[in-house]
This record gives structure tokens, C-alpha cells and sequence, in this order.
């Protein structure tokens, strides 16, 4: 039989790289190395590839170390993380859960996996974080827990939070997805509230491709999540389950990748920070470009330096993805405010959220970024605020 001649369609990925210029700058890309390459090719040689291996636990061990818990529980993915903590927490049908309105939809998916009902509050117009007055106007006797969410590196008010939940008996599953290494004072994120839910996708901050983590200071609850990602299979009683339990386990290949970042997160933190610094100085005289805050006592990660584009800048938020698009520079809308989206939809949507989500732009901040490749983005800005035709 003779082979067709015609092309396959090609893949999303393909056709991104495609369209590319050359030099683009992505809005992000993992920074792997020598070490990660030299910790999965050991795992591999060591015949544990699945969910049990000496990186596991090595991992779970650090990650716990630099939040500053007593436990880590590793898991499949970021969402899976945030599932698990909500059910191993009791939230069911007939619950309702305090979140954002601006967020990734994985925070509100989560909570409808249990049956229970996310309930979305508005966000600070300045930190872009759940506000508390929002939280406290929105508790029903049906509440069980709020989930705030520390976007795009920035933590959300926890301090305020949990003593809002204390004085309610709710629980708190701070959603850290986007914040490894953020702080109040001293306290990390994935340290507050009752348990802390990470992503380690591959445009995070820690990657191991594909992972997640939850985060607690409670050794029962640390049990119980273990158990539960593993089928609900008892540790002491093999193939024995007394309830439904989740496969969200992480492979011993992604702990391996893991271990690795854990070896250099510092220096992930400290060259990310020193991007956006670079970032907020060459655009913080830009009339209608809004630049993100660190507020007093508190440390943000810049796991995306992101702005807002309002007038009098000459260029909306997507003309202006689309001129640097024009200018090989990769940038990312805010996400859609949840009660915007057609599982979640509202008639009358969250109007900071909306606002912001409107207004605002990831710009490329990834670790590896040169202070060059800084430069010019703040230069192609800087131009277009001048003279918005200045497109290639």
C-alpha cells in the first residue's frame, strides 16, 4: 500500500513554534539542568519509576522543610492537590466554599468535584487577592471553608483570614499554586490555615512536569491524605479500602525532577524577584500601566509579573499582546473571572474581578530571562506608549 502524501494537521505546540520569530521570547519555560537529568536517570536505573522510590519521601521531606510544616503529601497535579484537601477535609454535598472570583478555574472545579458549591467573592482592586469583607459577607450556615488563592506570586490576606475562620469554625485550603516561597513576615505560603494545595506544572515556579502538593501541621490530617491518594488503601492492610479513594499519586520520575529544583528554589525566588524589579523600574512611569504591589510585611514571588493596561495608554490590554506578539514577545491575559464562565456564570459578576480580568497582562518571567531580554520588553512597551503604530 502506498503511503499517503498528505500532511497531518499539525499539533497546537507545532503550530505555536511556527508562528514564532525568530529570538522570541516565551512568556515562560522551565529551568532544568544537569541535576534534574542526573536524579531521573538515577531513578530510572533504580527500577522505582512509579509512585513508591526514595525520591518521594526525599521530596515531601524538603518541600515540607521550605514551606514550614510538619508534612507534605505529594500528588499528581495542582488541581488533584486542592480535590484532595477538600475532601479529605469532609467537604460534601450541600457545603458551599468562600473563592475569588480571579483565579484559574481549577480553584472552583475542585470544590464541585466534593458536590460542595464555590461561592465567589470579590478582589482587592490593589493586591488582586480575595478581599475579607467579601469573605465575611458571603458566609451562610451552609460554609464550610474559604479558599483563598495567592495569585500570580502575591499572598492573599491569610493573617486576616484565618482569624475571619477561627471566629466562624471554617476551615482554610489556601490555594499556593502560583506562590512557592511567598510570605507574611516569616510564614510561607502552603503554612497557613488548615492545609496548603502547590501545582508543579511546568510553568511553575518548582516544576516536576506534571505534580502537586499539600501542605499541613496536622499529622492525622497528613494520614489521611495519604491514604486517600492511594486508593484509600489502608498502609498496615493491603487491597482493603473502606472508603473511595483517588490514584493521585506522584511517580518517583517527577519526585526525582523535584528534588532537584528543591536544590536550587532559592535561586529561583532571588532571580525572579530581581526580574520584576527590573520590570517595575522601567515601567513605573508609564501613564495607564499598572504595575502589581509587595504590601509592607509581606514577600511576593512574581511567579508572573503582571500589569494593567488601561488609558490613557493608547493600546487596550489585547492590542497590546497583539503589538508585542508583532515584536517576538509572548505575553498572557488575567484569567476570565469565574462567575463570568459558563459553569459558574452570574448575572451580576464580581465588578473588581471583571475589571481586572479586562485590563490585565502576564508578561514573560521566567528565571532564565536575561536582563537584556528585560530590556527590550520594557523598551518595546515604552515605545508603543509613545507611539502605538509602531508595530513590525
Amino acid at each position: 500500500m502506498r503511503a499517503s502524501s498528505r500532511q497531518l494537521p499539525l499539533s497546537y505546540l507545532e503550530d505555536q513554534q511556527a508562528q514564532r520569530p525568530p529570538n522570541f521570547i516565551p512568556i515562560y519555560e522551565p529551568w532544568l539542568g544537569a541535576r534534574e537529568e542526573a536524579y531521573v536517570l538515577d531513578a530510572v536505573r533504580s527500577g522505582w519509576i512509579s509512585s513508591l522510590g526514595s525520591y518521594i519521601s526525599r521530596f515531601e521531606r524538603r518541600f515540607a522543610e521550605f514551606c514550614g510544616t510538619a508534612h507534605a503529601v505529594s500528588v499528581s497535579n495542582g488541581t488533584t492537590a486542592l480535590h484532595l484537601a477538600l475532601h479529605a477535609l469532609g467537604v460534601g454535598p450541600g457545603d458551599e466554599v468562600i473563592v475569588p472570583a480571579l483565579t484559574f478555574v481549577a480553584s472552583a472545579n475542585a470544590v464541585t468535584y466534593t458536590g460542595a458549591k464555590p461561592v465567589f467573592a470579590d478582589v482587592d482592586a490593589t493586591t488582586w487577592t480575595i478581599r475579607t469583607d467579601e469573605i465575611e459577607r458571603l458566609i451562610t450556615p451552609r460554609t464550610r471553608a474559604i479558599m483563598p488563592v495567592d495569585l500570580y506570586g502575591q499572598m492573599a490576606p491569610l493573617a486576616e483570614i484565618e482569624e475571619i475562620a477561627h471566629r466562624h469554625g471554617l476551615w482554610v485550603i489556601e490555594d499556593a499554586a502560583e506562590a512557592h516561597g511567598a510570605a507574611i513576615g516569616d510564614r510561607r505560603a502552603g503554612a497557613w490555615g488548615t492545609i496548603g494545595a502547590f501545582s508543579f506544572y511546568a510553568n511553575k515556579i518548582v516544576t516536576t512536569g506534571e505534580g502537586g502538593m499539600v501542605t499541613m501541621q496536622d499529622g492525622d490530617l497528613a494520614a489521611r491524605c495519604r491514604m486517600l491518594r492511594d486508593h484509600a488503601m489502608p498502609p498496615a492492610k493491603r487491597y482493603w479500602h473502606d472508603e473511595v479513594g483517588f490514584n493521585y499519586r506522584m511517580t518517583n520520575l517527577q519526585a526525582a525532577v523535584g528534588v532537584a529544583q528543591m536544590e536550587r528554589v532559592d535561586e529561583f525566588i532571588a532571580r525572579k524577584r530581581a526580574i520584576a524589579a527590573r520590570y517595575l523600574a522601567q515601567l513605573g512611569d508609564i501613564m495607564g500601566i499598572t504595575l502589581p504591589v509587595e504590601p509592607p510585611g509581606t514577600t511576593n514571588v512574581y511567579w508572573m509579573v503582571s500589569i494593567l493596561v488601561e488609558p490613557p495608554f493608547p493600546l487596550d490590554r489585547d492590542g497590546l499582546m497583539q503589538a508585542l506578539r508583532a515584536h517576538g514577545v509572548d505575553s498572557r491575559p488575567f484569567f476570565h473571572p469565574l462567575d463570568t464562565l459558563p459553569p459558574y456564570r452570574s448575572e451580576q459578576p464580581c465588578p473588581t474581578a471583571l475589571r481586572l480580568s479586562r485590563a490585565g497582562l502576564n508578561l514573560p518571567s521566567f528565571p532564565r530571562l536575561s536582563d537584556a531580554q528585560v530590556d527590550l520588553i520594557c523598551e518595546t512597551i515604552r515605545s508603543l506608549a509613545s507611539d502605538p503604530s509602531h508595530v513590525h
